[in-house]
């Protein structure tokens, strides 16, 4: 494996870290801290601290950035093994990280509001940061369809390419699938049980974490080189049969 290469899947795992790390203190912790009992909590939340809701915006804005940084460099890595795959991978990933801009959007806005009262339909301050943080949900809501179509393609070249645990490739795959199929399970609250919603996207958690620990352990398998034939076992010249 030569220089740029391992250079590549490291630059590659440390985006992928970062997508992790942004998400998971914007998402899991910040966010269910600033979500009042009401529209009104939840708007004074936003402006109670200013340098706490720069902290999770800019956390918000922090997966956008290493969510799409992650789909260049899988791009990158991947397209000299199946330029197909790379190019879906580097696709379905980017319309993540347009989807967490949609949820960036509201929530920048919902904190405006608060502000300026003026911006609220009717200056109703509560209903509309309501609205503005319910919508800035469900754009995380639905990007989960592309968090579980960006792991499939990617999954697959780590199956079949020889470069990467075929056991991680088949993870990769079943837990794309499952985040795909919690998309659909939640688009409507209550019409399945969240546990189940949860559990079928459990599998991409464990295969995320394995690949971005493999990128900046391992980075990359050595392409195997084709095997060749030694003199004896491919016969003799054609000049030996010849002479004989």
């Amino acid at each position: 494996m030569d220089d740029a290469t391992r250079t590549t899947a490291r630059v590659t795992g440390a985006s992928y870290l970062g997508l992790a790390v942004t998400g998971m203190l914007g998402f899991l912790l910040l966010r269910p801290a600033f979500l009042g009992e009401d529209g009104l909590s939840t708007a004074a939340n936003l402006v109670d601290s200013p340098p706490r809701t720069l902290l999770f915006l800019g956390l918000e804005l922090g997966t956008v950035a290493t969510q799409a940084l992650a789909a260049v460099c899988f791009y990158k890595l991947l397209r000299g093994l199946n330029p197909v795959a790379a190019w879906a991978t580097a696709a379905f990933g980017m319309a993540n990280a347009l989807a967490i801009l949609g949820s960036a959007a509201m929530l920048m806005t919902a904190a405006a509001v608060e502000d300026d009262a003026s911006l609220a339909p009717g200056g109703d301050v509560g209903a509309t940061v309501s609205l503005l943080w319910a919508t800035a949900d469900s754009w995380w809501a639905v990007g989960a369809l592309f968090f579980g179509l960006w792991l499939i393609p990617m999954g697959h070249v780590a199956r079949t390419s020889g470069r990467f645990p075929s056991l991680l490739g088949w993870l990769l795959i079943v837990g794309g699938a499952g985040y795909v199929v919690s998309a659909f399970l939640g688009l409507v609250e209550g019409a399945a049980p969240s546990w189940l919603v949860d559990a079928v996207a459990m599998p991409a958690t464990v295969a995320e974490l394995w690949m971005i620990g493999y990128l900046l352990i391992v980075g990359i398998r050595p392409a195997t080189a084709p095997a060749t034939a030694s003199p004896a076992a491919a016969g003799p010249l054609p000049s030996e049969g010849v002479a004989r």
